[in-house]
């Protein structure tokens, strides 16, 4: 990154909140890539806390497409609208015994091999902005956090040249916050299979700095959140996330599968936000009925989804600019 870039960085996060990192975190590269695409609308999940009124979030419909990580290019799970895992029924059951089923679901599918260093995660993305017409984002960013490629003008008739950002997003610092698909998936495979274990990691490494506003479940929910929208995650991770997040109040399941306009179905589990609780907000997280795998994430108030986003698709692959 050159020092116009980084100066771009600091004044587009003048008056954000510290607290704002966390929920900064979904999209590793989006910080950066602000710099460069500051015109377009984007979805940042940002802590959010009373205090927090003048936080803008951009309203967004989810588009859910079956996503499963794509293992150097190579397809690994389906693109249609999935049935409902076999011995599923979402009548009755609480969100600890969904998410006890999940992570038995990841744990028992094949190992995703950790990439290496120069290797690229390629992420096409669909969001609605308020008010705009839908778009697909297209990024390529090096596992080791090393350089983003993408395009300038995602959405337009025309996007332009594919253009490359210098990141070194693992020398950046804690200031931002913004570890690298390798250190994440690093962090993840180090996780124990139990909920507590997992927390009580989650806790020592400490990657977020608590907010002191917030109750130990809120700080936990944050950090997990963040692991959550890991771009590589070894699937014994993702199971302990799982039982970690089982463990935390306030959750809810919702009884049958959901649909966006597509007609794309999803598991939905409602978590409130961390210090606004009473106020009725939720974020809702949608799993893949079948692999339990994290297919989007939507904003709920006071009952109603107000906005969100969605994976189309995520792979490895050995160059920037190569789709699977």
């Amino acid at each position: 990154m050159t020092v116009d870039e980084m100066t771009q960085v600091r004044e587009l996060r003048a008056d954000a909140p510290v607290a704002d990192r966390a929920r900064l975190a979904p999209g590793r590269d989006r910080l950066v890539e602000a710099a460069l695409t500051a015109r377009r609308s984007r979805v940042t999940w940002g802590r959010r806390s009373p205090l927090m009124v003048a936080a803008v979030f951009v309203a967004v419909t989810v588009v859910v497409v079956t996503a499963t990580l794509l293992v150097n290019g190579h397809r690994a799970g389906r693109v249609s609208t999935p049935a409902t895992a076999p011995g599923l029924d979402l009548k009755g059951m609480s969100v600890p015994e969904l998410l006890e089923f999940a992570a038995r679901t990841v744990e028992g599918q094949p190992p995703v091999a950790e990439p290496r260093a120069d290797q690229w995660i390629y992420a096409k993305e669909t969001q609605e902005g308020d008010g705009d017409a839908d778009f697909e984002l297209e990024k390529w960013l090096r596992y080791d956090g090393a350089k983003l490629v993408s395009y300038p003008r995602p959405g337009a008739d025309d996007p332009g040249e594919l253009e490359t950002t210098e990141l070194n997003l693992e020398g950046l610092g804690d200031e931002y916050d913004d570890r690298s698909p390798r250190q994440l998936y690093r962090f993840l495979a180090t996780l124990p299979a139990d909920g507590e274990g997992t927390l009580k990691a989650l806790r020592e490494e400490n990657a977020l700095v608590d907010d002191k506003s917030l109750t130990q479940a809120g700080n936990d929910y944050t950090e997990i959140l963040v692991l959550l929208d890991a771009y590589v995650q070894p699937h014994a991770g993702l199971a302990g996330l799982y039982r970690a997040l089982a463990t935390l109040p306030g959750g809810e399941l919702v009884d049958h599968l959901v649909e966006d306009e597509a007609g794309h179905r999803a598991v939905a589990l409602r978590f409130p936000v961390p210090g606004r609780e009473r106020e009725k907000h939720a974020d809702e997280w949608l799993l893949d009925p079948v692999t339990f795998e994290v297919v989007g994430q939507r904003r709920i108030e006071d009952g109603e989804v107000v906005g969100g986003n969605a994976y189309v698709a995520k792979a490895v692959v050995d160059e920037a600019g190569r789709r699977p």
